[in-house]
């Protein structure tokens, strides 16, 4: 058996985009157990990831350095034997704890001051490989060698038991098909469609005979209650109400979904749920949501992608334009099945 240990990122999306990688290191080698260690709020989804042996919590936050903790996590990882690691994160401090494990192969791309903690150092051509879910991918293979020109598709486990039981807890009706709307995203409020383009978005769906879910996490829950009461009751407000693996169960009972450029843009995405994905201040060109069932809505305004928190113009046209009639014609609901 080879064992792997992958180092993963910070991010929700982030997490979901190193699939491909982690398919590509099981087509390479026959018998592999590969473990993750991720921080433990993108465990939920690395427990549906099928590739994924075992999610390791990493228990250090944001700039903590804890030199002492990542030497012990690291010396009691030792025992596993794992015969290489992968470090997706460039920063010095996420190569630690493979080097404390002794794990004789560590790969990863040159970042802040790995050198000795990797052996195996990779240089980035970002031409060659503008997507993250690419880059992440070349590190699948040896240094140098050619990558595939297709990358494998996503997919997350779902199980129907726990599906249902997110939907009883909820007491949310099953009789209707669903469209599912993300209205958060971690990143900033520029990121963010307007509250009443959503809502607006909500009643038109609400007019085709569909169920509408706000889903998000507890950070949303004043976003979504807004957007419920512009929408006079039709949409749902579901934000906060469910940890991360019973909103996998929520957008995985959907028939479609609209979010933000979002960790549950890419969750969906991942379900292969027919989606519309937003971008403002963001670009798909970087890390768009990979799925053949997924349609980006983007006006190329000159002042956009910023990248900004918020709109340095104060006028947010790249959302505020970007209007509800615009997304429901984008809609094919010949797709949507109860």
């Amino acid at each position: 058996m080879f064992k792997i240990l992958v180092v993963g990122p910070s991010w929700i999306g982030d997490t979901i985009l190193a699939q491909p990688l982690f398919k590509l290191l099981h087509a390479r080698h026959r018998d592999l157990a590969l473990d993750v260690l991720a921080p433990e709020w993108t465990l939920p989804v690395l427990q549906r990831t099928p590739e994924a042996r075992r999610a390791i919590p990493n228990p250090f936050g944001h700039g903590e350095l804890k030199l002492g903790a990542r030497r012990r996590l690291g010396q009691e990882l030792r025992a596993e034997g794992y015969q290489q690691a992968i470090i997706l994160p460039n920063t010095f401090k996420s190569a630690l704890v493979p080097f404390f494990a002794g794990i004789p192969l560590r790969t990863g791309f040159r970042g802040e001051m790995r050198w000795g903690l990797l052996n195996d150092v990779r240089t980035l051509d970002g031409i060659a490989l503008p997507l993250m879910a690419q880059r992440y991918a070349a590190l699948a293979g040896a240094a140098g060698e050619p990558m595939a020109r297709e990358l494998p598709g996503l997919r997350l486990n779902v199980d129907e038991a726990a599906r249902a039981a997110t939907v009883r807890r909820l007491e949310l009706e099953s009789e209707r098909p669903v469209a599912a709307l993300c209205p958060g995203a971690e990143f900033g409020p520029a990121k963010r469609w307007p509250a009443h383009h959503f809502a607006e978005l909500g009643q038109r769906f609400a007019g085709r005979g569909l169920a509408v879910w706000l889903v998000g996490s507890a950070k949303d829950a004043t976003l979504g209650a807004e957007i419920e009461k512009l929408s006079g009751g039709v949409c749902r407000n579901l934000c906060g109400r469910t940890a991360l693996d019973e909103a996998i169960d929520l957008l995985a009972s959907a028939q479609l979904v609209v979010s933000n450029d979002s960790g549950l843009m890419h969750v969906a995405a991942a379900l292969g749920k027919p989606l519309v994905a937003l971008y403002g201040s963001s670009s798909p060109a970087f890390t768009p949501p990979h799925s053949p069932n997924a349609r980006i809505l983007k006006l190329e305004l000159p002042c956009s992608p910023c990248f900004r928190r918020e709109c340095p113009l104060g006028h947010f046209n790249c959302m505020m334009q970007l209007t509800p009639e615009r997304v429901f014609a984008a809609i094919e609901f010949d797709k949507i099945r109860a």
